[in-house]
């Protein structure tokens, strides 16, 4: 299937782009009759590391815009922080790699790397220090939320949902790890994926039937022993007020044609072959992703370069040998979509400058209204 070139324009414009207006006001008719609401900048992350445990030094700086010191909430999510073999899928769990992305986060996030004494000025800052809320890992799939201190008062009901979709359709080399939190008076969930991977003919469809499974499988049922206040809560996915879901999404470019698809990518033509997105088309179609929205994708394909290098793995001027030629074009694989009123996205991108994995990091900034709860707030 393709989509007609108009509506494959509006997709690739900002039609996707959920907007909202006066965001600083104090008052918002927005959500439903007059309430209080306070805005707040949302940080989400992406990357595929590849199976490669982080070096001691790297620096995840550049890629949280730590220098901006302006935002709120970090929601990271990372895919195959351990290799995806059957030691790490049917052996016990392996936390050793987890453990040391959630301290080079908290590094970045709170300027470790540069002493104490700066981390104890940023202590007195825009809301104190980040802290860790809540981080979870399945297999490879690793999640890491992080809030200013100063907000975790307005933080309740916290809660993690991890699906398996991969071997046997249960197993968890693929799948989504879920967060979510309630935030003054609106519910956020953070779906973090790792879809299907293959681009064969067919594997779209696996991809798409991964992500009905997710948002159908992943319940917030029970936290903490007891059951989650109903009045409060949505129990699945799509209940919750704003969600965001990232990731390996592993959507290739759905072209047949090597040649045409060669020249677009020696020439650096990345809208043109964009339009064979798979992801997009399927926002196109409005089946699988009905009512989701995605950023303009402005930026270089995520996927697959050759590791410490800038050069695709799939060679564009034609001459490549062995496993290259199984390879099709590059792709934007590693993406950020979400859904619900209140929430605009005012950035997009990949951040180049990491070369640890095959894989390219990608972030999205938001600005995400919260309503105000009487007497919780006060």
């Amino acid at each position: 299937m393709t989509c007609p070139r108009s509506a494959a324009s509006r997709v690739l414009g900002h039609q996707f782009v959920s907007e909202f207006s006066g965001v600083e006001l104090q008052k918002s008719s927005m959500l439903g009759g007059q309430s209080e609401t306070v805005k707040y900048r949302v940080f989400a992350g992406t990357w595929n590391v590849g199976g490669v445990a982080p070096p001691d030094d790297l620096d995840l700086e550049d890629w949280l815009d730590t220098k901006t010191d302006s935002y709120d909430i970090y929601v990271l999510g990372f895919q195959e922080v351990v290799p995806l073999n059957a030691r790490t899928v049917l052996g016990p769990k392996q936390r050793r790699a987890a453990m040391k992305w959630n301290l080079l986060i908290g590094d970045a996030l709170n300027n470790r790397r540069h002493g104490d004494g700066v981390a104890a000025m940023h202590d007195q800052g825009q809301g104190g220090v980040f802290r860790c809320l809540v981080s979870k890992q399945m297999v490879g799939i690793f999640v890491s939320v992080w809030t200013r201190s100063s907000l975790r008062r307005h933080v309740r009901h916290p809660a993690v949902s991890s699906v398996g979709t991969g071997v046997l359709g249960r197993l968890g080399n693929k799948g989504a790890v879920s967060v979510r939190f309630l935030l003054h008076g609106t519910s956020f969930c953070f779906v973090c994926c790792h879809l299907a991977s293959g681009g064969k003919d067919g594997d779209a469809l696996r991809r798409n039937a991964d992500a009905v499974d997710i948002l159908s499988r992943t319940s917030f049922l029970i936290y903490g022993g007891a059951p989650a206040a109903p009045d409060e809560l949505p129990k699945k996915i799509l209940g919750h007020d704003r969600v965001v879901l990232f990731g390996d999404l592993n959507y290739r470019i759905a072209m047949d044609d090597d040649e045409e698809a060669r020249q677009l990518v020696g020439a650096r033509k990345w809208s043109m072959l964009l339009e064979n997105d798979e992801l997009l088309l399927e926002l196109c179609s409005g089946r699988q992703f009905d009512r989701w929205h995605e950023g303009h994708v402005a930026f270089a394909p995520t996927y697959k370069y050759r590791r410490n290098s800038d050069q695709f793995y799939w060679c564009p001027d034609g001459v490549a040998t062995g496993r290259d030629k199984q390879h099709r074009a590059p792709a934007w694989c590693d993406r950020i979509l979400w859904r619900g009123k209140g929430m605009k996205q005012v950035r997009y991108e990949r951040c180049g400058g990491y070369r640890l994995s095959d894989h390219r990091p990608v972030r999205a900034v938001f600005h995400a209204v919260c309503e105000l709860v009487e007497g919780v707030d006060a």
